[in-house]
């Protein structure tokens, strides 16, 4: 039976050793404060993404705009077209409109409060605890997923989320010390990332197995549950691949609300899950390509066909314009969109429908 609680101490001792070595953190010891534009990017990257993929845009965004000032100033394409890959891209939006914010109103400083913070744009309750605790040590209280799971388990908590957030988050501050919070914040995250995991947990190595409730009574794996998700629909549409003969394709910005919001793509119609929309962006002899492309939203399926067609140099197109390959290519499109611009390019010999099908 579990003799003890959990002790926030034990963890920063397993940290002290165990810390993963991450670009935009300060390792244990280190008699250095954590900068606060590296743990702003790195969690606002890190939103729904995981350290592996955020591990090249950090480093490749602290390399081309090292301050916040530096960000701030960045034309609004040039970091659209950096975060491209990342997903989620209000958060690149969001991203921008903060840095303007820290740099023309704040002097290039963060604040150093989480209501401070979160008055920021694109900053909630976890980005600016998470800020709040390891750039400033202030006792936050961060509540990731990984905290989430880590709470779930020490307190045995069944009753599933979303609902149990709040709990979780009250047992969280609960164990949240006054003394070294950006380490135990660092920590907790930490554990839930590379012992306390989903899957498998690593119950005989962790600091914290001896007051485990869940993994006393052997249910650690089934923790934290939640509450069955309804399944995605699917959406379909019709993206338009046309390219000059110099190369040049046409792109569209899209409106900075809503899906991809302020990122280039190839145009085409509404996404839905009816009949598709056809919205061709001119004048030309489309093929619709064999095979359609595939993509995963948060919270729909989406399959897309492809039209294409080879059009002449000086051709108005009704949406967008042509850019050669220097100055946007696939690697400056969001995913679903590097999806659709490659599979086109990869095609030879589309096959030829009636224009009905997508007039």
């Amino acid at each position: 039976m579990c003799n003890q609680a959990a002790d926030p101490e034990i963890l920063l001792a397993w940290y002290d050793i165990h810390a993963r070595d991450l670009p935009w953190r300060v390792p244990p010891g280190a008699d250095l404060r954590a900068d606060p534009y590296a743990v702003w990017l790195s969690e606002v990257m890190l939103q729904q993404t995981t350290v592996a993929a955020v591990r090249k845009y950090f480093l490749d965004f602290t390399d081309r705009w090292p301050t916040v000032s530096d960000l701030a100033a960045a034309d609004d394409d040039a970091v659209m077209a950096a975060w491209a890959g990342l997903g989620y891209y209000a958060r690149a939006r969001n991203l921008l409109k903060c840095a303007r914010v820290v740099a023309r109103d704040l002097d290039g400083r963060f604040p150093d409060t989480e209501a401070g913070l979160r008055d920021l744009p694109g900053i909630g309750p976890y980005t600016a605890a998470a800020i709040a605790a390891i750039a400033f040590e202030r006792p936050a209280t961060v509540l990731d997923g990984n905290v989430e799971r880590v709470m779930a388990r020490i307190h045995a908590v069944e009753a599933p989320l979303p609902g149990a957030k709040e709990t979780l988050r009250g047992l969280a501050a609960a164990l949240t010390p006054a003394a070294r919070p950006g380490d135990y914040a660092q920590a907790v995250m930490d554990l839930g990332a590379t012992i306390c995991t989903p899957r498998n947990p690593a119950c005989g190595i962790c600091p914290w197995r001896q007051p485990c409730r869940a993994r006393d009574l052997g249910i650690a794996e089934t923790l934290p549950r939640k509450t069955p998700k309804a399944a995605k629909p699917v959406r379909r549409g019709i993206v338009y691949f046309a390219q000059r003969s110099d190369g040049a394709v046409l792109l569209e910005r899209r409106p900075d609300k809503g899906l991809l919001g302020g990122m280039l793509g190839l145009p085409g119609g509404p996404w839905a899950e009816g009949e598709i929309v056809a919205a061709p962006p001119l004048e030309a002899d489309w093929q619709i390509t064999a095979g359609a492309v595939r993509h995963t939203f948060t919270h729909f399926h989406l399959i897309l066909d492809v039209a294409m067609a080879p059009v002449d140099e000086g051709i108005e197109a009704l949406t967008g314009r042509f850019f050669t390959p220097e100055e946007a290519g696939p690697d400056d499109l969001p995913t679903v969109m590097r999806k659709a611009y490659q599979f086109a390019a990869g095609q030879h010999r589309p096959s030829k429908v009636p224009k009905t099908d997508i007039a």
